[in-house]
């Protein structure tokens, strides 16, 4: 093994943690007892042997430390890193979207809530999402992506108006009722071309029973668009207290406001201390500190904890390939680790190649590194997968326009604006594609208009005034947008001294980013702002400081 990587993986088992904590204990302990145990007239040879007792434990305490891991829900097996072990990076095959007329496709909508009290939404949509996650596994059924198909919840749309968005040829809808123990399901898959129904089924059970109508009906829809069943639906808690904590968390996980994401990491551990077993809870404590991340919390605190918990996913389930989306990132982010962060992104990919974090987080590595052909494919299968999503489209409308593809840019930006025309989840980036086409006055008139929307002013807009030599009003409006935001990363107020000809500060803001680990500091690459920056030795040196190509990163844009 490699000697570096070999103490890399000391540190990984945290054998040096357990090696220090021994010597301070043993050190104590054997002190105590020479002092202590001669008073009660133990003999002089007992001593010694506890003593050596407690030396010879020194090298047992660091092989169990290797293998074993001690956490606040029990004693788990460390995993091996299999996937390190060679240096190449095996990158599954690329399979552009499929445009095959005769495809079987499925959207699962949140089935409605009848609950008597109305409370129980976060567990019918759970369900739902159980059921949507279990046929994504299915070959030959391409099924619309979670935010997409949940986007539609409380709408009046008509079922074929649904349908034609999210580019399906059926459709799952259902309602639940849940009383006491007792849980009422009722399911139905409808031909979305004839609106007739194509299988329904009711099931009243009790709530210990919900994971096996949740596998009956998967295997119904199955059986009826005539595909094979060849793999099992995903692992879950087989613990109804721990499984409905868990239901609870994932519904706010996906809420994105900092007491929504918080409550959900309570949620999250709660079921874990119900149920230890339960890896998803893990992903799902990964997932939302992400979210917290850059944001609400400092980001080298946040993937510290992201690292955390998505190893500890892995260690029950290596398969879970939301897990190693996750871990890649803080791969990324922490160690600047690209190819580790390449093997768990491809990983990913090959576990579940149709879930919306393995293809979005690939095309945004891959576009970071100047993988431009890579990076377009995974961009073109998650706008396929998940057509009806804010995230993915207002992501494609910077990705696109960083590449000089502005047709794709501004029809993504513009697919983005029908989703969230109030701008509740963050600026609008086909305003950053008018800055960069020169129009700055529609960039200007959309960053304000977001901002009397949603009451967030814009960073867009102090570039946007900076790109216009209007300095003044280019740091009021930066100093607006970071004075309402518990933190803001330095390549973010880079781009306006950038834009300015301020080199020297934004060289300063970069490595500020960098020395902080900053989740966007690698998309300077490729972004056009910091071309300006690109015959700077400073500059050059972030980016190989950071693992990226310099040369490779700056061919693949315009």
């Amino acid at each position: 093994m490699n000697p570096r990587k070999f103490f890399t993986e000391l540190k990984r088992r945290k054998v040096y943690r357990v090696a220090i904590t021994y010597v301070v204990a043993g050190w104590a302990l054997a002190q105590g007892i020479a002092q202590v145990l001669p008073l009660f007239d133990v003999p002089i040879w007992a001593v010694r042997l506890l003593v050596l007792l407690i030396v010879l434990g020194f090298p047992v305490a660091l092989v169990l430390s290797w293998f074993f891991d001690f956490t606040r829900y029990g004693i788990v097996r460390t995993p091996d890193q299999e996937a390190e072990a060679s240096t190449d990076i095996v990158r599954p095959p690329l399979v552009p979207p499929s445009s095959d007329s005769n495809e079987k496709s499925i959207a699962v909508l949140p089935f409605h809530d009848l609950s008597p009290g109305k409370d129980h939404d976060y567990f019918s949509d759970g369900i739902a999402e159980e059921i949507l996650a279990a046929l994504t596994k299915i070959e030959g059924l391409r099924v619309a992506a979670r935010r997409s198909s949940f986007s539609f919840k409380g709408s009046d749309a008509e079922l074929s108006e649904i349908a034609q968005k999210l580019n399906v040829g059926t459709v799952l809808e259902g309602s639940v009722r849940r009383e006491s123990d007792r849980v009422r399901l009722t399911a139905e898959l409808i031909d979305a071309s004839t609106g007739f129904t194509i299988w329904s089924e009711t099931f009243d059970r009790r709530m210990q029973s919900i994971f096996a109508v949740q596998d009956e009906i998967t295997r119904a829809i199955v059986d009826a668009l005539k595909l094979k069943l060849e793999v099992a639906a995903p692992h879950v808690s087989r613990d109804p207290d721990a499984y409905d904590i868990f239901l609870r968390g994932l519904f706010l996980s996906d809420k994105l406001s900092e007491e929504a994401l918080r409550e959900s990491l309570q949620l999250f551990h709660r079921a874990l201390e119900k149920d230890p077993q339960l890896g998803r809870a893990w992903t799902g404590i990964a997932k939302s500190w992400l979210w917290l991340a850059d944001v609400y919390a400092p980001p080298r605190e946040a993937y510290a904890k992201v690292r955390d918990a998505a190893t500890n996913a892995l260690k029950i389930d290596n398969g879970d390939a939301e897990a190693h989306v996750y871990l890649g990132e803080a791969r990324r982010i922490l160690d600047w680790d690209m190819d580790g962060a390449a093997r768990e992104f491809c990983r990913a990919v090959e576990l579940d190649p149709k879930s919306t974090p393995s293809n979005y987080f690939s095309a945004a590595f891959w576009a970071t590194r100047g993988e431009r052909e890579e990076a377009l494919i995974y961009l073109q299968r998650t706008s396929t997968i998940d057509p009806a999503s804010l995230w993915v489209n207002n992501s494609a409308c910077e990705l696109y326009r960083y590449f000089g593809l502005y047709d794709e840019a501004i029809a993504a930006g513009e697919r983005a604006l029908q989703l969230d025309p109030a701008f509740v989840y963050g600026e609008p980036l086909l305003a950053a594609l008018y800055r960069e086409m020169g129009r700055f006055d529609d960039a200007i008139a959309l960053y304000k208009k977001a901002e009397n929307l949603s009451g967030r002013p814009a960073f867009g807009l102090a570039i946007t005034y900076a790109r216009m030599n209007r300095r003044d009003d280019a740091m009021r409006a930066l100093s607006a947008a970071t004075a309402i935001r518990p933190y803001t990363a330095g390549d973010v107020i880079a781009h306006v001294h950038v834009a300015l000809g301020e080199h020297d500060e934004a060289i300063r803001e970069l490595e500020r980013a960098a020395e902080e680990r900053s989740s966007s500091l690698h998309m300077v690459g490729i972004a056009p702002e910091f071309a300006p920056l690109r015959g700077s030795a400073r500059f050059i040196a972030i980016l190989k400081r950071i693992g990226l190509e310099p040369e490779k990163v700056f061919a693949s844009t315009p």
